[in-house]
């Protein structure tokens, strides 16, 4: 008996064809940027815990230990405290993105992103975008926080929202100084270091825990022409926690939320190119 021999071209099996790759737009490749961060936030939610924990914890120690000892004019210390509180916590956004911008260049997460067909600056809009979600996670759990010992928001909504507004646009400008930061440290040690002796005392010599006017005028003058004394005050006055600065409190207390909007126009006018810069250069070595 004999048997029939397929020809080998129909004895091969079908081969796939290989899918067109093509160039994403910068949104398309930052959204992928941004996914990819929010998914390792899901799997490790313990990146969290400075968000939630660390600031519920501050409100309860200062709001509940020394908010008796601290005399506020024309507000409670509870809702003095919520902002300073908020604030704080936004100033530590360029911490968080300092810490995962460093990880990733030192894991070659970067150069993996680099070799796919996504536009370069992604990397840094989705890690800037990612990080601002992480700390505006932040802010809701503080805002929960505070309702609960006792802060409100006694003025309008529109004031309300530009107080928020603020407070994010704050959070972006920092994170420009983190990516800064992160492009050139070349250890998460060196940027924890960095970062915990730089912006820990910046938002401690500020009007975010206690009032200027107690201090020593060196002191009170570094305070009050601290940029997140700003945020600050805009955002006490905007919710309604407070009196408007004393007469003799500095120009930017007086005029606080112009102030705040051009410190996070000017923040992030001079980080953002500088980081941009260090970036490039330390994902080429």
């Amino acid at each position: 008996m004999s048997t029939a021999v397929q020809p080998l071209d129909e004895r091969a099996p079908a081969t796939r064809e290989r899918p067109e790759m093509h160039r994403l737009s910068l949104l398309e490749s930052s959204l992928v940027v941004v996914r990819r961060n929010l998914i390792h936030i899901k799997r490790m939610p313990e990146m969290l815990l400075d968000v939630t924990i660390q600031p519920v914890m501050f409100v309860l120690l200062f709001a509940y230990v020394f908010g008796g000892s601290i005399a506020v004019d024309g507000s409670n210390y509870r809702e003095f405290l919520v902002p300073g509180i908020m604030a704080q916590t936004i100033a530590f956004s360029s911490f968080i993105v300092a810490i995962g911008l460093t990880t990733d260049l030192g894991n070659g997460i970067v150069d993996r992103l680099k070799s796919l067909p996504i536009h370069r600056s992604s990397i840094l809009v989705g890690r800037s975008v990612s990080s601002l979600i992480h700390s505006s996670i932040g802010i809701t759990v503080m805002a929960l926080t505070g309702l609960v010992v006792g802060w409100r928001i006694r003025n309008g909504f529109w004031d309300a929202v530009l107080a928020f507004a603020l407070m994010l646009a704050f959070g972006f400008a920092m994170i420009w100084a983190g990516i800064l930061v992160g492009s050139t440290m070349r250890s998460v040690e060196a940027v924890q270091g960095f970062m915990f002796t730089t912006i820990f005392p910046l938002t401690f010599l500020a009007n975010t825990f206690a009032p200027t006017e107690n201090m020593p005028s060196g002191l009170r003058f570094i305070a009050e022409w601290n940029p997140i004394s700003a945020l600050v005050q805009a955002t006490r006055e905007l919710w309604g926690n407070g009196l408007p600065a004393p007469d003799d409190a500095a120009w930017p207390l007086q005029h606080a939320v112009p102030v705040t909007l051009f410190w996070c126009a000017l923040l992030t006018a001079v980080f953002a190119p500088l980081a941009v810069r260090a970036f490039r250069r330390r994902s080429r070595d």
